[in-house]
Order: C-alpha cells, then structure tokens, then sequence
C-alpha cells in the first residue's frame, strides 16, 4: 500500500483541495498558480457543485467550488479521461456558473463576479497545444489586450510536467510534482523546509485516514484503477482495429499504386520498344532503297555486299523482294 492518498480519486483529490482544515493549501497553491497577477489571503468553500454533463462524469472527473475574499469564483477540477466535445464542455461549465449569478428584475445591473476554472488534466487531450500549461482569456484577437476579467479557463495538461524534484524552481513546480508523483513517494521532498508541505504530508497521509474514511478511499481506488483499465482495454481495442484497417487500407492501396506503376512502367516499355521497332523498320527500309539503286545501276551481288555492308545472305533476300 502507497504511504500517500492518490490525489486522482474523488476522495484523495477533496481530502486535499476541499476541506476546511486543507485551506492553507489550496490557497498556496491558487496563489502559487496565479503568482504576480493577485494575492488570495482567504477562500470560502461553496456548496454548488456543477450538474454532471455525462452520465458518468462523476466517476473520473471532480471539483471544488470556491470564492475569494474578492468575490472571484474558483472551480478547481480534476479530470482523469478526455471526452467528446471536451473545449465546449468547459466553456459551458464557466458560462453556466456566471448565468447562475444573474437576478430576476430590471434592478440587476450585470454585476457578474470572476468565474476561474483551474483544471487538472490527466491525459492529453487532441486538440490542445501540446504544452504543460495554457491559459485562456478574453482578449481582443488583434492585441491581444484583455477585452475582460470575468472568465478565465487553465489547463494543466499533466503527462506533459516532465521535471524533476531537482528541477522544481517554483512553488507552483513543486506543487505539480507533488500532485503527480505523490502515490509513489514515501515522504514530501520539501516537507522539512515548507510549512505547507509538511501539512500536505500529514493530510494525505493513509495512515492518516479514519476507518470509514479509509474504507470510501480503497472503494474509490479501486473504481478509479478499473475504469482507467476499462479506458486501456478500449484504446488497446481501437488501436488494434486501426492497425487492422490501416494494412487493409495499405494493401488496397499498394494494390491501386502497383497497376498505376504498371500502366506507367508498360507505357515507358511501350514507348521504348515502339521506337526500337521504328529504327529497326527505318534501317530495313533504307537498306532496300540503297539496294533498288545499286540494282538499276547494274551492280551485281558483290559490288553490292561492298557498297552496302550487307552480308550476300541478306542481299539476296531483300533482291528477291524487287
């Protein structure tokens, strides 16, 4: 058994991010994330979980909903699978928390609060740049100067976070590494120096975990463990059919490229050997004219063979032709 939770479960990733005792962390972290733009000095856990847009959205993808002592809304998820439509089911995830923010009435003047999604991406997904990290805004397309404050979506595409412990310079690093690593390390690389890595250590600590706690931990491991195997028996699947299909497609191909080869390859021989026959008609003609002219002159069957090179064989055939 791993000394730390697997901060890729539902439980391990709330035990961390979503509890009153794990403030101190998720605020480090948020401010660690948004470092050089705000400082967060203190956050409020909201009870408004966002509705599931797939049947089974709950099973690898969970979040917290926070607030700032700003008013800025903060959702932090993590996503353990890609899905369909994956880009506009995050924009509307962020639209449908700021709509919830509007009131009834012609009083209500859009006053909208800053809705953040931070999102922790497990897997890759297609259409995205392949770089750890992308921010994404409202900005004028022409400057690129912020157009407004009010939406703000960052990916974190974790497959893509290849540092290691030595190599983490920011806190920001150190808190990725951590995340992604953390089942598999038996203490904190920086729980001795930082506060809040030694606090980290002692929250996710298994050992550190109530019976019932535990018991809803190891269910939802092993959940999370089967569905991503599910995931990989599917991907194994599809990547077999692929190849299937791909050497299906390959000979057909080779097929269609080898007649294209072969009609180009007699046309060239074609080509070639019509000319070789034109020479060869061109020389027996010439030979024959030259021959006809010899005869009117009188020329016998040796002044001929002289003249012509012609062997006395071959000068007799084509004189029994005039």
């Amino acid at each position: 058994m791993a000394k730390f939770i697997n901060p890729f479960t539902d439980i391990g990733f709330k035990r961390i991010f979503g509890q009153e005792i794990s403030k101190p962390l998720i605020i480090d972290f948020l401010n660690s994330l948004l470092l050089g733009e705000e400082r967060i000095t203190n956050i409020t856990f909201l009870d408004k979980e966002q509705p599931a847009l797939f049947e089974d959205d709950r099973s690898l993808i969970y979040d917290i909903y926070c607030q700032t002592e700003k008013g800025e809304n903060i959702i932090v998820e993590m996503q353990n699978k890609s899905q369909p439509y994956f880009k506009n089911r995050s924009i509307y995830y962020v639209c449908e928390a700021i709509a919830r923010q509007g009131e009834r009435g012609t009083d209500w003047k859009y006053n909208i609060d800053a809705v953040y999604l931070v999102a922790f991406l497990n897997f890759c997904p297609m259409d995205f740049d392949k770089k750890f990290r992308s921010d994404i805004g409202l900005a004028d397309k022409g400057n690129n100067k912020l157009f407004s404050d009010k939406m703000r979506m960052t990916f974190m595409q974790l497959p893509l976070f290849t540092k290691e412990a030595d190599e983490c310079d920011t806190d920001f690093d150190k808190w990725i590494y951590v995340l992604k690593n953390m089942e598999t390390l038996t203490r904190l690389p920086w729980a001795a120096k930082s506060s809040v890595f030694k606090r980290l250590e002692q929250i996710a600590d298994v050992a550190s975990l109530s019976r019932q706690e535990r018991m809803k931990y190891d269910v939802g491991l092993r959940k999370y463990r089967d569905t991503l195997s599910v995931l990989e028996g599917a991907k194994q699947d599809g990547l077999a059919e692929g190849r299937a299909e791909g050497r299906a497609e390959g000979r057909a191909e080779g097929r269609a490229e080898g007649r294209a080869e072969g009609r180009a390859e007699g046309r060239a021989e074609g080509r070639a050997e019509g000319r070789a026959e034109g020479r060869a008609e061109g020389i027996e003609k010439e030979k024959i004219e030259t021959v006809k002219r010899l005869k009117a002159i009188g020329a016998d069957i040796n002044m001929i063979t002289v003249a012509t090179g012609l062997s006395a064989e071959e000068a007799t055939r084509i004189l029994s032709t005039l």
